[in-house]
């Protein structure tokens, strides 16, 4: 029970901090767009798709629920089902135009988005991990002169 409860704060941990940026995303792209005020849809929207898609990246990134799956397969499990969360609310709550064209457009800026959000961890995770390597090396060189 204890796990399951640290894992439920780390959660809304994550969804609270997607939906405080989500928010601010949003407002400053209605202040563009020359508007004065969110609509609690909006908010509400906003706060389904922090919480449901926090859960997706919890389940598809994390070790705790699905234990061993190839990293390409994780990125699946996420991005089919955020896209359809996405697309959903897209359509409800009448985010642009229902025509084919803003629908390819949408869709090619979630691709670009997904990718781009993939090459920035792959990076970091390259960089991080030259970080501990080269720690690592150091602390042997230690441990080795420690020896001798």
């Amino acid at each position: 029970m204890k796990k399951f409860m640290e894992n439920v704060v780390e959660w809304k941990t994550a969804a609270a901090l997607l939906f405080s940026g989500s928010v601010i995303l949003c407002a400053v792209i209605m202040l563009i767009l020359g508007e004065t005020s969110i609509s609690i849809i909006t908010i509400a929207s906003l706060l389904v798709i922090s919480s449901v898609g926090t859960f997706l990246q919890f389940l598809a990134f994390s070790d705790r629920i699905i234990k061993k799956m190839r990293y390409t397969f994780r990125m699946i499990v996420f991005a089919i089902p955020f896209f359809a969360l996405l697309s959903a609310n897209a359509y409800f709550l009448d985010w642009f135009p229902h025509e084919a064209g803003s629908w390819l457009i949408f869709t090619i800026v979630f691709l670009v988005v997904f990718v781009v959000m993939i090459v920035g961890f792959e990076i970091y995770f390259r960089l991080m991990g030259r970080k501990y390597d080269g720690l690592l090396g150091q602390y042997r060189k230690q441990r080795e002169s420690a020896d001798k």
